[in-house]
């Protein structure tokens, strides 16, 4: 039908008499029809999107005690080209910008939280306890999906090692939305929310690192000098690049207290690290980190900086969950038997690793057996390097991990706080008891 009525329109100007310096409006009338559906469909997304953020997304903390996102996530698959096709795969590549500040924007998210005069509070063990997790749940997915894709899919070693590694990085994530929720719901933050809220930023931390590593370690030759760079050279690019948009964002704006011109100029700066970082293959999310730790340790108005970037990381998020659902194409590959393994992996490295970890450290008696429990819950941060695994060029079995990913996204999202109670909850009721043990029934009256 489209092409009858283009092949009309052609044929109707042309038969006009129209000139030939008029017919090219005629000819690109579809074009801009696409164009301007196209930022109306980003102008509601957007709006929804903070809607939902700043609405929704509390509301059903407060009363249900859900974490909101992973039905974003199903509305961009049902908007997507293989159901709908709302959102075209020409539609989903035109607001690959959007992407791209989603991207560093959860990147940068996670950098400002490494403020050291905070971190330097934290008892060593925490990191401990934290970083052991991180490496266990790391290895256990890498080295079991390396194993595990090479005998599936009939490829060598190498070639299963790059998928592996990107899920290894992927299972590592952790969501902290739930951790904040259930905390803010018991009002504690006490040791055991603590740990959790440690090991959810060790976590993001190890996913990012390793994600960006292995962008540098497969990157396509680049000759200088008649040799290629190497991985370690182009690390120290990528890490770089958010040295230099957080020296330049000092430089400039750094005492700014405008909230609005804050906002203005991270977004910039976020645009600025993340698509250079893009451009030249690697990876956004570890540019924008180190962008983030820049600003968040080096700034006076550091505050504000993490208010900015907290308010508006949720409904960047849900933007980011609905064009990753639209972008999401089915695995020709056998999927299903890795993608199960792949979870349940991930959900024994989480729990095993933490219980394994805090028995070797004499922590039981604190944080009992199963804290890791608290740690199940995925986050947007895995589907954020899914994405960008996706969009690196290269990557063996990219819709594999992708699909790996938001199948983690949808499980566990919803149930991350309720995850996080069950692990908290009788946590402080223990230590209550101890600090404060019942003496007994109280004297019957007139009793001596």
């Amino acid at each position: 039908m489209c092409v009858i009525v283009h092949v009309k329109e052609t044929t109707r100007c042309a038969g006009s008499g129209a000139s030939g310096g008029a017919a090219p409006v005629c000819l690109n009338h579809g074009h801009l029809s696409h164009r301007v559906s196209s930022t109306l469909l980003l102008v509601i997304v957007a709006a929804s999107a903070y809607l939902a953020a700043h609405v929704v997304f509390g509301w059903l903390g407060r009363k249900y005690l859900v974490v909101s996102g992973a039905e974003y996530l199903v509305l961009g698959i049902v908007l997507g080209p293989h159901v709908t096709r709302v959102l075209t795969p020409e539609v989903v590549n035109s607001f690959a910008p959007i992407t791209t500040l989603a991207l560093g924007w959860m990147g940068a998210a996670v950098g400002v939280r490494m403020y050291l005069p905070d971190l330097v509070k934290v008892p060593g063990i925490t990191f401990r306890l934290a970083l052991v997790e991180s490496a266990l749940t790391f290895l256990l997915v890498a080295g079991t999906e390396t194993v595990v894709l090479a005998w599936l899919y009939e490829i060598s070693f190498f070639q299963a090692a790059l998928p592996a590694v990107a899920l290894g990085g992927i299972a590592t994530a952790s969501s902290s939305a739930g951790v904040e929720l259930v905390a803010k719901r018991l009002n504690e933050r006490g040791v055991e929310v603590t740990q959790l809220g440690v090991s959810v930023l060790v976590n993001a931390v190890v996913a990012v690192v390793s994600f960006g590593l292995l962008a540098s370690i497969w990157h396509r030759p680049v000759m200088v000098n008649d040799r290629p760079l190497t991985a370690t050279e182009w690390m120290v690019i990528t890490m770089g690049m958010g040295v230099i948009g957080g020296v330049l964002f000092h430089l400039f704006v750094g005492d700014e207290r405008d909230s609005d011109r804050i906002f203005v100029s991270l977004a910039g700066g976020v645009i600025l690290v993340s698509g250079a970082a893009a451009f030249a293959g690697l990876s956004p999310l570890l540019a924008a980190l180190v962008f983030g730790a820049i600003l968040v340790n080096t700034s006076r108005n550091r505050a504000e900086l993490a208010a900015t970037i907290a308010h508006v990381e949720r409904p960047l998020y849900f933007v980011l969950l609905v064009f990753a659902g639209a972008a999401w194409q089915p695995s020709t590959s056998a999927w299903v038997l890795p993608v199960i393994l792949f979870l349940a992996i991930r959900a024994l490295g989480k729990v095993g690793g933490a219980r394994l970890v805090t028995r070797m450290n004499g922590m039981l008696p604190v944080l009992g057996p199963d804290w890791g429990r608290g740690l199940v819950g995925q986050g947007g941060l895995a589907l954020a390097i899914a994405l960008n695994y996706v969009y690196q060029d290269g990557g063996t079995l990219p819709y594999f991990v992708f699909t790996a990913a938001i199948s983690s996204v949808l499980l566990t999202d919803l149930m991350s706080a309720r995850l996080v109670q069950s692990v908290l909850a009788p946590l402080i009721a223990r230590r209550d008891a101890l600090l404060h043990p019942f003496d007994g029934p109280p004297a019957p009256n007139g009793g001596a």
